[in-house]
């Protein structure tokens, strides 16, 4: 029985589907209470069902900051304590530079950017008071390499990257790590669209040295071990899970 976070409880946003839902399994298996938070409160409610350890279903929209707030409160409410909190959600974006407008970069900034760093500030209090904290942010290979038509999700990833090195040294000396996932391309919904363009699976696994597209539970088995004491000297660091796929230019003949 794994039981590395027994007794902590952790708020996960986006935990609808994808990476959010696999990582609020994965958490729940460890032994931690989630609380879960989207807008997709029966795709919530369908994930929460499946938890083992008395799950809790916050729906909500990141993109107003009255709403971040009111998640922190609420989860702070009902959990008593938020121990790991992990900023899955985010908004991707794929948009010609020549389309760039600034309701497009203020749209994938409130939630990509602007939504984690409120939702670290409500938490940090309690976090402090209590002496420990973890906060995971789920970065992205585009914040690490140059990606083609995302060059404000690539922006608002980078900032948070930078967002994090910051915290990590601010919130350490309270006993609060706050490190980064950045995955590469993973097999979601998200990518269902891409996926069906023919060449583009095998062009993928091209790209990734370990020759195949990521899972979910990959990216969410490092977020369980980023939240556990086993990185307890941990903090301040953004950990590539992409297969090696921001590793893979070959000079000499392309991609590896």
């Amino acid at each position: 029985m794994d039981d590395r976070l027994k007794g902590k409880a952790a708020l996960v946003t986006g935990a609808s589907r994808g990476i959010g839902a696999a990582t609020a399994r994965a958490l729940d298996a460890a032994g931690a209470r989630v609380a879960l938070a989207a807008r997709s409160v029966d795709e919530l409610r369908a994930v929460g069902a499946a938890l083992s350890n008395d799950p809790v279903v916050l729906p909500c929209d990141l993109s107003g900051p009255a709403a971040v707030e009111a998640l922190a409160s609420r989860a702070l409410e009902v959990l008593g304590a938020v121990d790991i909190l992990v900023n899955n959600a985010g908004l991707a974006v794929r948009q010609p530079a020549a389309e760039t407008d600034a309701a497009l970069v203020d749209r994938v900034f409130a939630v990509n950017v602007r939504a984690p760093l409120l939702l670290i500030a409500a938490l940090v209090p309690s976090m402090t008071e209590r002496g420990q904290g973890c906060v995971i942010n789920l970065s992205s290979v585009s914040a690490l390499i140059g990606t083609p038509r995302r060059a404000v999700y690539a922006a608002s990833k980078a900032a948070l990257d930078a967002a994090s090195r910051s915290l990590a040294v601010d919130l350490g000396p309270c006993g609060i790590r706050v490190n980064n996932v950045a995955p590469g391309v993973v097999d979601t919904a998200l990518w269902a669209k891409n996926k069906a363009v023919p060449g583009v699976v095998e062009e993928i696994e091209q790209l990734t040295p370990l020759r195949r597209w990521g899972r979910s539970e990959d990216i969410a088995d490092v977020i369980v071990f980023l939240a556990s004491d086993a990185a307890r000297f941990v903090t301040g660091v953004t950990i590539s899970v992409d297969g090696g796929m921001a590793h893979a230019l070959d000079l000499y003949g392309g991609a590896v």
